[in-house]
């Protein structure tokens, strides 16, 4: 008797076991299904990236005094357009500053959060600055050196977390990486670590490089 109890008590497993294997290929079916049909939505809306236009930059200040030290002042203003015609984009994190040879010369400057609807445009006009911001040696000498040129180049930086929304469906946060080249004459106007100290206005509408 013993015997045929534990014949039951396998068969009884065995049972559960095969439950288990089909709540789980029903399971994975469903998932499969449901990323299937996702990507076939994503495939017919073709979202694409928003895209970013660097307008202009008025410089109210920009100056190196010794040691190395670099105080900035400016204003820039950034175009963003949405071109997905079925896609919203949120913009929930925005940060906008300014890199000389690959280093941070300005604070982190912050946009307030907006929805950029279909085919919608925002223009930004963030103020960047930096007081006495230490700058590595080797970007002083090219700073002497573009200071003799009367030219600088510098690259706007906006970082930031978007959203697509898609009807009523909103994604997670993925990362947005905006930059744009600023190339500044200043001309005649540096002499003796002074590039600027009254405002110049320059017309730039330079295309930026976005990933996201």
């Amino acid at each position: 008797m013993s015997g045929g109890g534990g014949k039951e008590c396998s068969h009884h497993k065995g049972k559960q076991k095969k439950k288990i294997q089909r709540l789980c290929g029903g399971l994975f079916i469903c998932l499969f299904i449901l990323l299937l049909v996702f990507l076939i939505i994503w495939a017919v809306l073709q979202p694409r990236k928003p895209r970013f236009v660097l307008q202009d930059a008025t410089v109210f200040n920009f100056n190196v005094s010794a040691p190395n030290l670099l105080s900035s002042n400016f204003q820039v203003t950034v175009a963003a357009h949405n071109p997905n015609e079925r896609i919203g984009i949120f913009y929930d994190t925005l940060d906008a500053f300014a890199v000389y040879q690959s280093q941070q010369i300005t604070y982190y400057t912050a946009i307030p959060p907006v929805y950029q609807g279909h085919k919608d445009n925002n223009v930004w006009s963030p103020f960047l600055y930096g007081v006495n911001v230490p700058i590595a040696p080797y970007n002083g000498a090219a700073l002497t050196e573009d200071q003799s040129d009367g030219m600088i180049n510098l690259l706007i930086k906006l970082d930031g977390k978007v959203r697509w929304k898609v009807g009523t469906f909103t994604t997670g946060r993925y990362h947005l990486h905006v930059r744009c080249l600023a190339t500044l004459n200043f001309g005649n106007h540096a002499s003796n670590g002074v590039f600027v100290s009254t405002a110049m206005k320059y017309q730039i509408y330079q295309s930026c490089k976005v990933s996201v």
